[in-house]
């Protein structure tokens, strides 16, 4: 029998019961859909965090001081460890797996920042010119510092979006302008690019308004303050897989050059990272798991269904077995109904899970990030699911004999 009629024997026998069909396809439709909206929702989450974790640079590293000693003496000791000095010597012997290093300064106390009668709460921060590539800063406008301004001390800022809407009441002429920070008045020669986190912002892993900031020469913050101390360090790593070993480097040398006067800790945008992709993983396994035990349901539906054909077509099969068909011939005959569908079943569920995975992505504001392989994967199990609940109901068919089924009532 060639593979059109049996295609065609099958479709005629699923049309003569419609609803019992149509019921077995929901079934297995409901189950892909419901695996296509949680993966492409996972993806889509896990495209969301990363973009936002990549405004932070996925190669950046921190250097702090610990201040979590258990030696009374140790906690003694002022300041960070860090100066001038120790950045110096860092950035011209240490260390191999650090691509760029920068300085990062804070005002020993809090300034008022304002333009007249125009205020701002602005994080502000003294950096290197080496910032913005170790922490994938972009300019909107403007330039960025040179080695110049950092070594003359120049009363040169750049801004983000928000500290320029709180201080000249917008973003569009503000190159050139003055601002001042306490009793010292600075000019404004770039304006930072929008950066998002608003998800990160939302579960409170995002630290304030990114957009909020004020970025001045850490020469001229020590000035401001009086010294020639610098904060904590910021790297960026040669590679992302190396970002440990930055940090350790860094610590190591500095821990040789304090003569293990202070202890120093880390952070890596790495770890960060890996924390995102165990817990993303965790929640798409648990939400794929459950969606699949609506598989298995349809999967056990069309199984019922197939069955019940069985013990309903018992004359047929005795007829057609009386005729010349084989046991090869009866087997494929309900084994490609059951094939038939799960396909529909699943390019359905296929069909419906990414219009219910745009519709939900627009509902939460996630981005809709549809996964191929999911969907050749949904479709596949699809398959094999029609293909192992059909072939016992089918096997069992194929092994009946002529002669009971056609005496069968």
């Amino acid at each position: 029998m060639k593979l059109l009629d049996r295609f065609a024997l099958a479709f005629s026998a699923l049309r003569d019961n419609r609803l019992r069909t149509v019921l077995s396809v929901l079934g297995i439709t409901i189950g892909i859909t419901a695996v296509i909206v949680v993966s492409t929702i996972s993806k889509g989450g896990n495209y969301l965090i990363y973009s936002e974790l990549e405004t932070f640079g996925l190669k950046s590293v921190w250097v702090y001081r610990d201040f979590n000693e258990k030696d009374p003496n140790q906690k003694a000791r002022k300041g960070t460890g860090f100066d001038n000095n120790s950045y110096q010597l860092l950035t011209e012997n240490c260390c191999r797996a650090v691509k760029r290093l920068t300085p990062i300064v804070r005002f020993n106390d809090k300034k008022i920042i304002h333009n007249n009668n125009h205020y701002s709460n602005a994080n502000t921060m003294g950096v290197a010119n080496s910032f913005m590539k170790v922490a994938n800063e972009h300019l909107l406008k403007g330039r960025s510092f040179r080695k110049q301004d950092i070594k003359a001390k120049r009363m040169v800022a750049i801004i983000g979006l928000t500290t320029a809407t709180d201080l000249f009441g917008s973003s569009q002429s503000v190159l050139g302008k003055e601002f001042s920070i306490g009793n010292h008045k600075l000019v404004v020669i770039g304006v930072l690019k929008k950066k998002s986190r608003e998800f990160l912002a939302s579960i409170g892993s995002a630290g304030g308004d990114i957009n909020n900031r004020i970025l001045l020469p850490y020469t001229l913050v020590q000035k401001i303050n009086g010294n020639t101390e610098i904060g904590y360090l910021r790297a960026e790593a040669a590679s992302v897989n190396k970002a440990d070993l930055a940090a350790q480097q860094i610590i190591k040398f500095m821990s040789h050059l304090q003569k293990n006067k202070y202890n120093y800790k880390k952070e890596t945008m790495a770890n960060y990272s890996k924390t995102a992709d165990n817990i993303l993983a965790s929640v798409s396994l648990i939400g794929i798991i459950a969606a699949s035990v609506s598989l298995l349901v349809g999967g056990m539906g069309i199984m019922n269904m197939m069955s019940t054909a069985v013990l309903e077509r018992t004359r047929e099969i005795g007829l057609r077995k009386a005729i010349g068909a084989s046991e090869r011939d009866i087997l494929l005959q309900f084994l490609m109904e059951a094939i038939f569908i799960s396909i529909l079943g699943g390019l359905l569920g296929i069909a419906i899970g990414l219009g219910a995975s745009e519709l939900l992505a627009y509902l939460v504001g996630f981005p809709s990030q549809p996964d191929i392989n999911s969907i050749i994967l949904a479709l596949s199990v699809s398959i094999i699911v029609g293909i192992i609940s059909g072939y016992f109901p089918a096997k069992k068919a194929a092994l009946k004999v002529p002669v009971e089924a056609l005496r069968y009532e």
